[in-house]
């Protein structure tokens, strides 16, 4: 999909989010799990805002947002090929890492 775009100033903004979150009630003992989020915004501050609401939105309590940063090129890493897809799609995508 992302081939479609003739260069780079035409491809939408993907952030990729890296933090942990954790499930449960606020104040339970859960672990906190490492989670990266990809999604388009227009801007970081967004992109943060709508982060969080995805992880409410999937059950968790808490989260600490620890790095952003911007996805130049479609990823090779198949972990991460379909999240791309659905943020480029205009989802939120949250990769949690439960063990």
């Amino acid at each position: 999909m992302a081939s479609q775009y003739r260069d780079q100033a035409d491809a939408p903004t993907v952030y990729i989010i890296l933090g942990h979150a954790r499930e449960g009630d606020i104040g339970t003992p859960e672990a906190a799990i490492p989670v990266n989020i990809l999604l388009r915004a227009a801007d970081e501050d967004s992109a943060v805002r709508l982060a969080l609401e995805a992880l409410k939105g999937q059950g968790f309590a808490e989260a600490s947002l620890d790095q952003i940063g911007v996805i130049l090129e479609e990823p090779d890493d198949p972990t991460f090929e379909q999240a791309y897809e659905d943020a480029l799609a205009g989802e939120v995508a949250v990769i949690a890492y439960r063990a």
